[in-house]
C-alpha cells in the first residue's frame, strides 16, 4: 500500500517483548512504509527509560527512519510502582533531548469508577512537569468525551481502532468532527492491529507494527473531509510541533 511520506507515529510500544527478535526489520519496515518518525511509549520507569536506550541505540543508524523519540510517563495501570524518588527520575528522563513528552499518564475511571490514591500522586506529579498542551492517546471515547476534550483543547490521537467494523463505527462517526490540525496518527503497536489489512498482510502472530500507519491513514480518511495526502501532511506538521521534533 503506497502512502504519502513522511508521516509520523506518535505511539508505539516498540520496548514490548513482541519485538525483541526482529526489531530491526520492523523498524526497516516501517521506514519503507513511509514512517518517517516513531514516539516510542513510555508506561512506566522500567519502560521510560528503555524507549531512551533505544533511541540512544538507533541514533545515527542511516537504515532507521529519520529518528526515534521517546514519552516518559507512569500509565495509571503502573501507578503501584510510583515511589518516592519516581518524580525526580522522570525529571532526569524528561531532560534527554530524545525525551518529547510526559506520558501516558492519567486516572483509571473504568477498572475502579474513581481512581487510586497512587494513581492520583503520580498523575498530579507527571502534570507538574508536562507542559500546557496534551493529546488523548488513542481515543475511542464518546461523542461527549470527543467534545470535552476538544474544549480543552487537547489533540485527539487516532488509531487502528478505526478499522474494526465492529467497535469501531461509532469512531468512524465521530472523526469528521474533529478539527484537522487537533489530529495525530498512531498504531499503538503491538497492540491494535486494523482489521482491514488484506489477507497477504496480515501478520499470523496478530502483532501490530508501525509499518501498518497507512491502513489507519485510509480508513481515517473515508470517514473525514479531507483526503489521505492532506490528513498525512497536516498530522505530520502538528506532530512536529506538538512535540516540537527538530528543536534538539
Amino acid at each position: 500500500m503506497d502512502a504519502p511520506a513522511p508521516i509520523i507515529d506518535i505511539g508505539v510500544n516498540l520496548t514490548n517483548s513482541r519485538f525483541d527478535k526482529d526489531l530491526q526489520a520492523v523498524l526497516e519496515r516501517s521506514l519503507n512504509a513511509g514512517i518517517g518518525t516513531i514516539i516510542i511509549t513510555g508506561t512506566s520507569e522500567t519502560t521510560s527509560q528503555a524507549a531512551l536506550t533505544l533511541c540512544e541505540k538507533t541514533l545515527g543508524e542511516k537504515s532507521l527512519p529519520g529518528r526515534l523519540y521517546a514519552t516518559c510517563g507512569v500509565h495509571p495501570h503502573d501507578a503501584r510502582q510510583f515511589g518516592a524518588g519516581s518524580g525526580e527520575n522522570l525529571r532526569q528522563l524528561a531532560s534527554h533531548p530524545s525525551v518529547v513528552a510526559i506520558g501516558e499518564t492519567g486516572l483509571d475511571f473504568n477498572r475502579d469508577f474513581s481512581p487510586r490514591p497512587e494513581q492520583i500522586k503520580a498523575f498530579e506529579t507527571q502534570l507538574e512537569l508536562a507542559a500546557d498542551d496534551g493529546v488523548v492517546h488513542c481515543f475511542t471515547g464518546t461523542r461527549e468525551a470527543l467534545f470535552d476534550y476538544l474544549d480543552l483543547d487537547l489533540h485527539i490521537g487516532i488509531t487502528g481502532w478505526i478499522c474494526d467494523e465492529r467497535r469501531g463505527a461509532e469512531l468512524q462517526r465521530l472523526v469528521a468532527n474533529i478539527p484537522l490540525p487537533r489530529l495525530m496518527l498512531e498504531t499503538d503497536a503491538p497492540y491494535l492491529l486494523p482489521r482491514t489489512l488484506p489477507a497477504s498482510v496480515k501478520p499470523k502472530n496478530g502483532r501490530n507494527e508501525p509499518a501498518f500507519l497507512p491502513y489507519v491513514l485510509e480508513m481515517l480518511a473515508r470517514h473525514y473531509p479531507a483526503p489521505p495526502r492532506a490528513i498525512a501532511e497536516q498530522t505530520t506538521q502538528t506532530a512536529q510541533a506538538f512535540f516540537r521534533l527538530g528543536d534538539t
